[in-house]
């Protein structure tokens, strides 16, 4: 028995040791691209050039100890440069101007506005997840194990989630890869967002020409939406089909991080009444890849039951039922589901998912590609079984008795914020 324990104790020693090792690897919390071919960013006159070689970011580059205990992820993407084209502000169609930069915990981000109202933004492809960290990861020189996470998520899923939402016939926010030098326009904000690599994209708010769309003319918030129903609750209705779809689609590209903040809406004028059509954002954690022993640990069932990673089969479905899924989807009939489940298997066939990875450089593709559509294709054939899944779990879900996330300042009562519908 003493043999044992001390055996144990060598194991666990051991472990901690790595644990440690693994952790300490880099004491950078933040770091933004690297521009290939260039050793001073600052003395290059961008203007000579219409494109920039740039790896998203080298910060999670590891070693074989690092690998086994946080995870191989997705490190090589990030650190492989892709050729992005480069943007000045001024050359953007319908004069536009910076509003305020955004208030995202990991995402730097700059909304812009057009001359004719529409709304975009620029997203920070490198996220800085300081204001994540805990006081006691920092007092323990742990504060690794939440900056690496980011390695989970794809540098450029964004890009393709895209095309795949376009064959699926969901909205999209339109997602480019730029890179934004430093330049008179950015003006106070170059120091924070100049020289970097950012996602440019329509808003979920304001105007909805970009949309080209029919009797469309606006884009809402969830909260906006929400009041909005309050003062017309017979008039306002959400497109249920749409909704399902989408919310299904997540399921196929593994996003589960589909918070009610995370979602805009486009407001249908058809005769007196309101139709509000499902525009996701934020793409962030699709194609999630969860591995290692550490995040494997700390991101189980019972602690974070909805960060999963993204495999064959969806490992655990009721983790995935959100508020928002309950606020919005509750009282839709199973056949919706199964009707929407059906149809995205219809549309995302094995050529319009093959196709949807041609936004990715080769380099890019031939690291993750193969790996993510045979994964996608996987999910695709359980989609029906997932609906009704879906479904079940709404139904044995508690009506909410707290406001959704973002929507804290509405004075809501009781029922209305059990259930979109409940307002009426």
């Amino acid at each position: 028995m003493k043999k044992i324990i001390i055996i144990v104790s060598l194991i666990v020693l051991i472990f901690i040791g790595l644990a440690y090792w693994s952790l300490s690897s880099t004491n950078k919390t933040f770091d933004t691209c690297e521009i290939v071919g260039f050793s001073d960013v600052e003395k290059i006159d961008f203007k000579k050039y219409d494109s920039v070689l740039v790896a998203a970011s080298t910060l999670y580059e590891a070693n074989d100890i690092k690998n086994v205990m946080q995870g191989a992820q997705y490190r090589k993407a990030w650190a492989t440069p892709v050729k992005v084209p480069i943007l000045y502000l001024n050359d953007l169609e319908g004069n536009v101007k910076i509003l305020e930069e955004g208030g995202g915990q990991q995402t730097h981000s700059l909304k812009l506005k057009r001359d004719d109202g529409t709304l975009m933004t620029l997203r920070s492809v490198s996220k800085d997840p300081s204001p994540l960290i805990p006081e006691i990861a920092e007092t323990l020189g742990i504060e690794n194990i939440v900056v690496d996470g980011i390695s989970a998520q794809h540098p450029y899923a964004a890009l393709v989630v895209a095309q795949l939402s376009k064959k699926a016939k969901i909205y999209n926010t339109q997602p480019k890869l730029v890179f934004v030098p430093k330049q008179a326009a950015l003006d106070n904000y170059n120091a924070k967002f100049g020289n970097r690599l950012f996602q440019l994209e329509y808003e979920t708010e304001g105007n909805a020409k970009w949309l080209n769309k029919v009797n469309v003319d606006s884009l809402l918030d969830t909260d906006d939406l929400q009041e909005l129903k309050i003062k017309y609750p017979n008039k306002v209705a959400i497109d249920e089909n749409s909704l399902v779809r989408a919310r299904l689609f997540d399921l196929l590209i593994g996003d589960w991080d589909r918070h009610a903040k995370q979602w805009g809406w486009a407001i249908e004028n058809i005769g007196d009444s309101i139709n509000a059509i499902p525009l996701p954002c934020d793409r962030d954690n699709a194609f999630f890849n969860l591995e290692g022993i550490l995040p494997t640990l700390i991101s189980n069932q019972a602690f974070l039951p909805e960060v999963q990673s993204f495999e064959k089969d969806i490992d655990f479905l009721p983790g995935l039922i959100s508020p928002f899924d309950v606020y919005f989807m509750r009282d839709i009939p199973q056949t919706v589901f199964e009707k929407e489940a059906r149809q995205l298997q219809v549309l995302l066939t094995d050529q319009a998912i093959n196709e949807s990875f041609g936004v990715w450089s080769n380099d890019i593709f031939e690291l993750n590609g193969n790996e993510i559509i045979v994964k996608i294709k996987s999910r695709r054939g359980k989609l029906l079984d997932y609906a009704i899944l879906f479904k079940k779990e709404l139904i044995k879900a508690e009506e909410l008795t707290k406001a959704l996330k973002g929507s804290d300042d509405l004075k809501l009562t009781k029922s209305q914020m059990a259930c979109f519908n409940c307002v009426n």
